[in-house]
């Protein structure tokens, strides 16, 4: 019994080790029991520079000289500041330089004795990735008053002769189409991204703060549910982020093509490997290679892009239990790639704005997305000289149809 004990307490050390994000322990005086190497890391510590010395020496002023008072105001009348709460605070660095983090804090009794458990996620990047919108927003703003400047100077010079106006009618109302619809564009990418980005933040709030309440060995697979949710709305941020890093290069023109000799068949194995953990329960992923194999001359990198996004949209869009169909078609002029989903579908009405940015059907509004990820397979297939091509019928599914070139 005690060798049981002792590998489900080697398991649960191994987890919180390993965790991504921070976990420190303290006793009810505020000292540092216990460190995992993420908190370190955050910290710039190693974990025995910590351990033992009180948790007050992470925190900046003035939560580093009353943070005692915290806790002994907390044990006297049992009235949660932090504890069981959870919010953004700062954190100090071994270097002295301060970072923003979500800190959920919990009670817990062990033998007797009161210990407090601290699950720390770092917001660096979400607070770095929130300015970078914010900044998006007032970029668009000053285009926008840039543009009715323009539009304005247009206009008195239009106003000079009833010639020059008549000559210059359509082109007054294009300038004014132009300018209603960066506006909108405006206005929907901020909305959306301001959802996109709160729906992740509050799993992960969530999660990390349940995740402190299972102490119990019995309770590691629970542990490990909200561990693997941290996990996941981290790599749907990470999506969203590309999403956006994606778009402002193909719009630069920054995106360039390095053909280089792909086995498309491993390929697409890959890709089938690494979305495994976002299928849904009884999703299965078959896939189908048709004619004499042939290796392709074009970019891996893209068009590994091009078969993730296809594909993570099937599973996506599709319920559990479905099949999703990936066929490779080896044809004499072109190779053909084939995605098929048994899923929601897309109302007939809507498919011509499907490869627009931002555009949503209107059957998703419940399913996270930013609109973005045809629009840039689209791209990424247009700088591979292919062409994309869909057949949908709503509550009965998808499929999409790309023609790529053997050689660039």
């Amino acid at each position: 019994m005690p060798e049981v004990h002792t590998e489900y307490a080697l398991r649960l050390k191994a987890i919180i080790d390993t965790a991504i994000d921070g976990i420190i322990t303290i006793d009810h005086k505020g000292i540092v029991e216990t460190m995992n190497a993420s908190a370190a890391a955050l910290f710039d510590y190693k974990p025995e520079e910590v351990i033992g010395k009180n948790i007050n020496t992470l925190m900046p002023e003035p939560d580093h000289s009353e943070h005692d008072g915290y806790i002994s105001k907390y044990l006297k009348t049992k009235k949660a500041h932090i504890i069981g709460v959870g919010r953004e605070v700062l954190g100090k660095k071994k270097n002295g330089l301060t970072f923003p983090f979500r800190l959920a804090v919990s009670e817990v009794i062990l033998n007797d004795r009161i210990l407090f458990t601290g699950i720390i996620h770092d917001l660096t990047k979400v607070k770095k990735a929130e300015a970078n919108l914010i900044q998006a927003k007032v970029n668009l703003e000053e285009k926008v008053e840039e543009r009715t400047n323009e539009l304005e100077l247009v206009v008195n010079k239009l106003l000079g002769t009833n010639k020059q106006l008549e000559k210059s009618q359509h082109e007054l109302q294009l300038s004014l189409e132009k300018e209603k619809e960066l506006n909108e564009l405006k206005s929907r990418f901020v909305s959306m991204a301001s959802h996109e980005f709160r729906t992740p933040l509050s799993t992960i709030m969530s999660s990390a703060s349940l995740l402190s309440k299972y102490n119990d060995l019995s309770q590691i697979d629970k542990k490990e549910k909200h561990i693997n949710r941290i996990k996941s709305a981290v790599e749907n941020l990470t999506g969203i982020l590309n999403d956006f890093l994606s778009l402002s290069k193909l719009e630069e023109g920054k995106i360039s093509v390095n053909p280089e000799e792909v086995d498309v068949v491993t390929l697409l194995n890959l890709v089938i490997d690494e979305v495994e953990g976002i299928k849904k329960e009884g999703q299965e992923i078959k896939h189908l290679v048709v004619g004499e194999f042939k290796k392709l001359y074009s970019d891996p990198r893209i068009l590994k892009n091009i078969f993730f996004n296809l594909i993570t949209n099937a599973i996506k869009y599709s319920l559990p239990d479905r099949i999703i169909m990936c066929e490779i078609h080896f044809k004499n002029e072109f190779l053909i790639f084939k995605v098929k989903d048994k899923g929601i579908g897309i109302p007939e009405f809507e498919q011509k704005f499907l490869f627009e940015r931002f555009f949503r059907a209107s059957n998703v509004e419940n399913i996270q997305g930013t609109g973005l990820g045809l629009n840039i397979v689209k791209s990424y297939i247009d700088l591979l000289g292919g062409i994309i091509e869909m057949t949908s019928k709503e509550n009965v599914g998808s499929t999409f149809t790309i023609n790529i070139p053997y050689r660039i």
